[in-house]
């Protein structure tokens, strides 16, 4: 069978392209399993757990008696009450233990006899299933490894977090009683915060049974040199000339290494560009899917897409809306938000993947979920501001001959801005002026470019956006007007962006709140640079 990119489920070496994770196992292995943890591994969706976890329990085996499950194969209602949850999890027990399976391996088969046979017990219960697991760890020639994926599916369960508090108490008390070696449980939720779910109360929100777990460290993100590896077997493969190293440092700067997206925008590459009529018919012989431009493309393309992770996204937003808030912030306002896992809203976005942490301060976890959720954010202004409308109706005068006159764009908008927001006062505009510049540019290039605010120069008093149409990238530097001093800094740093863009032209916008501010459009010369700066 021929190998190829999935965004399907798990992955699996020898069908699917993917990232090696040998350096990934034996961290675990090393760091955790064999020290006898328990522990959590815990993160945002399609993060590559579950792919992780089945290569894990082949790792393991030679060491350790493994007993794999997944709470995504039992239903809500085994977990309706106790003596149902214990009849349920010994009926699952009885499949992975018993006849042929692997799992049975190096386990005592009166152990599992005894444990399996609580289906039939009358009343059974959690201290009566822990004492025969007990019993199955004391007899096992290996010690006893338990993993359980999927988590989440029992998190808003009173008996899974009375069945944390037995494995607790094994833990706690395992120099005397047998106990699993080590436990590893997987989901997108921290089981610490399994309390905050399931009972509101104050006084129970901290109070987790899962309190014993060791914190998990190691990287799930890929790095660029192991995009890099998976395209170097990819590029064995078909020969591509692909430029390996540059093609992986470039998908690595849009995704910074969340799996999902690295997978969806390779996928892309070598399954859909190629069939792509719009982008293969307008590209000269030089032009291939696996470069800059082509990547480009893909993300374009992914960005339009209904994907599970992305709804995922807006349902939390909508949950909690100070995480949405704190997001709006960051990305329009420039806010620097410091890095604290105490604060609740920093805590839910790192727990999901939509934030990290990086040199202390809280940034979108990467560019791709930058471009959705400004999509998403600027959509929803424009149906209530006019700005949106003012360049849809102008829209045609912005592109000649196919390519975007970006000076154009800053001119009217300089017009509509002082038309519509130029009575409103210096806070207003210092919070919203950003906003409403990227909800006039979105109709323009909408459809056929794309842009994202760069997270390395925002700030609170600059933002600078890429903007990419057809394969032309425009740097707008978006600042509040602080004199002449900071003004020419400003200069100086987007002459320096631009030779790292290299381009030979660059563009400011700033919003002025001056009384007498001189307005408009003008074009000056810095060295060998070309900078067009906008005043409003």
């Amino acid at each position: 069978m021929e190998r190829y990119f999935n965004t399907e489920g798990c992955c699996r070496p020898g069908i699917h392209y993917m990232v090696r994770l040998d350096d990934r196992l034996d961290a675990i292995k090393r760091l955790y399993v064999d020290r006898g943890k328990y522990f959590v591994i815990n993160r945002g969706r399609q993060y590559g757990k579950t792919t992780t976890l089945r290569l894990l329990i082949e790792y393991l085996r030679d060491d350790y008696a493994v007993i794999p499950m997944d709470f995504q194969l039992m239903s809500t209602a085994n977990f309706a009450d106790e003596q149902t949850f214990v009849v349920k999890f010994a009926a699952y027990l009885e499949k992975l233990l018993s006849g042929s399976q692997r799992s049975a391996e190096n386990m005592d088969a009166e152990a599992v006899e005894s444990l399996v046979s609580l289906q039939k017990v009358q009343n059974p219960s959690l201290d009566i299933l822990f004492r025969r697991m007990s019993g199955l760890c004391r007899t096992a020639e290996k010690p006893v490894v338990l993993i359980i994926d999927e988590v989440d599916n029992a998190a808003n369960n009173q008996v899974f977090v009375d069945f944390l508090a037995q494995l607790r108490g094994y833990y706690i008390d395992r120099e005397q009683s047998p106990a699993f070696h080590s436990v590893i449980l997987a989901g997108v939720y921290d089981i610490k915060n399994l309390k905050l779910k399931i009972r509101p109360e104050v006084e129970h929100q901290y109070n987790s049974p899962w309190n014993i777990a060791a914190e998990f460290n190691v990287k799930m993100e890929f790095s660029a040199a192991q995009i890099e590896n998976m395209l170097q077997e990819y590029e064995a493969d078909h020969h591509t000339g692909m430029d390996t190293a540059a093609v992986a440092e470039q998908i690595y700067q849009y995704t910074s290494g969340y799996p999902y997206l690295v997978s969806a925008i390779c996928k892309i590459l070598d399954e859909q560009l190629p069939e792509d009529e719009a982008f293969t018919g307008n590209r000269d012989m030089n032009r291939k899917n696996w470069s800059g431009e082509g990547i480009g493309e893909a993300v374009k393309i992914l960005l339009k897409r209904k994907l599970p992770l992305f709804e995922s996204m807006v349902r939390q937003l909508d949950q909690y809306p100070e995480l949405r808030d704190m997001m709006e912030q960051i990305l329009y306002e420039g806010k620097e938000v410091s890095f604290s896992p105490d604060i609740k809203p920093i805590n839910l976005g790192i727990m999901f993947g939509f934030l990290r942490e990086k040199a202390d301060r809280v940034v979108i976890a990467n560019r791709v979920f930058e471009m959705r959720l400004l999509n998403l954010f600027i959509t929803e202004e424009a149906i209530k501001r006019d700005s949106f409308q003012c360049s849809e109706y102008d829209k045609s005068r912005f592109i000649q001959s196919g390519r975007l006159d970006m000076k154009r764009v800053l001119e009217k908008f300089v017009e509509h801005f002082q038309e519509i927001y130029g009575d409103n006062d210096e806070k207003f505009i210092e919070k919203y002026g950003r906003k409403f510049f990227l909800l006039y540019l979105k109709p323009i290039i909408n459809g056929t470019g794309n842009y994202y605010l760069e997270a390395q120069t925002r700030d609170a008093g600059r933002t600078d956006v890429v903007v990419d149409y057809r394969g032309e990238q425009f740097v707008v530097e978006m600042k509040i007007w602080r004199g002449n001093e900071y003004n020419e800094r400003g200069e100086s740093q987007l002459v320096a962006y631009l030779d790292y863009f290299r381009r030979k032209k660059g563009y400011m916008l700033s919003f002025n709140f001056n009384q007498k501010k001189e307005t408009g459009v003008k074009t000056i010369m810095l060295g060998d640079k070309v900078l067009v700066e906008a005043v409003v």
